[in-house]
């Protein structure tokens, strides 16, 4: 994952209400219309944050009938924490390197 890649995600995770419709999303497929019934924010503005979502690759819509529901794509949050993962790694590398050095002072 590149870091043109995570611009976006890390712009779209941003967002308190997108975080909340992922956080949503992670207890099961819904609907915009359900998304709207539980979050205190309108199916409208529920479907424009659900757009966004899609469109960094962290969501996707299925067809259920009549019905389209949203689901959480696992496979690009868990790259993304792979990448954070992988950032906190080379910090705390670094950390013990900056620590050895003012210890030998």
């Amino acid at each position: 994952m590149t870091t043109a890649t995570l611009v976006p995600v890390f712009a779209a995770l941003g967002d308190e209400t997108r975080w909340s419709i992922l956080a949503a999303l992670g207890e099961g497929d819904a609907s915009a219309s359900a998304l709207a019934g539980r979050l205190p924010v309108t199916r409208q503005a529920i479907a424009k944050h659900l757009a966004v979502l899609q469109e960094v690759g962290l969501v996707e819509s299925v067809r259920v009938g009549r019905e389209v529901r949203y689901r959480i794509i696992g496979a690009q949050l868990s790259a993304t924490a792979r990448r954070l993962d992988a950032v906190g790694v080379e910090w705390d590398r670094r950390l013990a390197a900056i620590k050895e050095i003012a210890e030998g002072l």
